[in-house]
């Protein structure tokens, strides 16, 4: 997207996908950038004079507010406690804004302000200020929810950046479980999708690799994108091309089926409570072992590698048979208002 000043800001800006990505460049970046913000990691990490600590934040607009597996409020707290574990920072303390619609019902703010406090008391972390508007109908879809998290940092290094050809790239478990449930819920499908959110915290999962003094190159959750979009983020950021085997894709029956029946790809399905990992291979089989002791971790594999192919970083996609081809980056706004 490049800009004549003429030109609307389209839903596709928000899927995660090509156009997320030249909004960044050809907008935010164009007027914000620094030293901190060009990175575009999940986190920022901030040296302070006696620790470091990462700061985030995030946005969320699913559609519905109540799933199989979670709501909103469950969803606002997690995915902003993911960005900071897959940047080495042990969650601490969360900002909590409500933009609220005119006529909301109050039952269902009590829901999702209850289920807010137990994902936060669950997870130790503290939510210590905030906001509220609520705003004429029709200004939102009835609820939006900003937090905001702050984490020390517990593992330094993690970057988008250091991919290294020779790496290996881990994935914690099966992707796309969030991506189904949501579309099948809001869509209303006609026969039974008997699956729910994968929305759990990371950090549990990925702290005893942090303490293991292994050298882990980048950590991702792939949300908006899916892992596709992770994986060319890294690709770009670390100039590098990066090699996936498409049998080693862990996937759900229930997600294997969904994708076939409606020509989705996996890959560009979203996901809220798995990691995508880059290490050198040597440090693979510890961290598979530590993965596999917790139980979000108990299908971990690693599903490819780090390679140096091409002039222009690309990611490529190993068939079941043998043959290779592009692996797609998601064009369009592929599934909307899904966190």
């Amino acid at each position: 997207m490049s800009s004549t000043g003429r030109e609307r800001i389209t839903i596709e800006v928000g899927g995660g996908g090509e156009e997320s990505q030249n909004f960044l460049k050809n907008f935010l970046l164009k007027h914000l950038s620094n030293f901190l913000l060009d990175s575009l990691e999940d986190a920022t990490c901030l040296n302070l004079p006696s620790k470091t600590i990462a700061f985030t934040t995030d946005s969320f607009t699913v559609k519905p507010l109540f799933f199989k597996g979670g709501d909103i409020g469950k969803l606002s707290v997690i995915g902003t406690l993911n960005d900071l574990a897959v940047m080495g920072a042990k969650p601490l303390y969360l900002s909590l804004s409500l933009i609220i619609e005119e006529g909301f019902m109050s039952g269902d703010l009590e829901r999702i302000l209850e289920s807010i406090s137990k994902a936060s008391r669950e997870n130790e972390v503290l939510i210590v200020t905030g906001d509220t508007k609520v705003v004429p109908r029709g200004a939102v879809d009835g609820i939006f929810i900003n937090t905001s998290g702050i984490g020390e940092v517990i593992y330094k290094g993690l970057s988008a950046r250091n991919l290294k050809p020779g790496d290996v790239i881990l994935l914690s478990g099966p992707i796309g479980d969030h991506g189904v449930c949501i579309l099948a819920e809001r869509e209303g499908f006609n026969f039974e999708v008997d699956l729910e959110s994968d929305c759990a915290s990371l950090f549990p999962m990925l702290e005893p690799l942090f303490l293991a003094n292994l050298e882990l190159h980048a950590m991702r959750d792939p949300t908006r994108g899916g892992l596709a979009g992770v994986l060319y983020e890294w690709a770009q950021a670390s100039k590098v091309d990066i090699l996936i085997e498409e049998e080693s894709i862990p996937l759900q029956p229930q997600v294997r089926v969904f994708c076939e029946i409606l020509g989705f790809e996996p890959y560009h399905l979203p996901s809220e409570g798995k990691a995508i990992i880059a290490l050198p291979k040597r440090e693979a089989p510890k961290a598979l072992e530590l993965l596999r002791s917790h139980p979000l971790g108990e299908r971990a594999r690693i599903i490819g590698e780090v390679i140096n192919w091409s002039s222009k970083p690309r990611v490529f996609l190993k068939g079941p048979y043998g043959p290779i081809r592009v692996m797609e980056l998601n064009n369009g706004e592929f599934l909307p208002r899904i966190c």
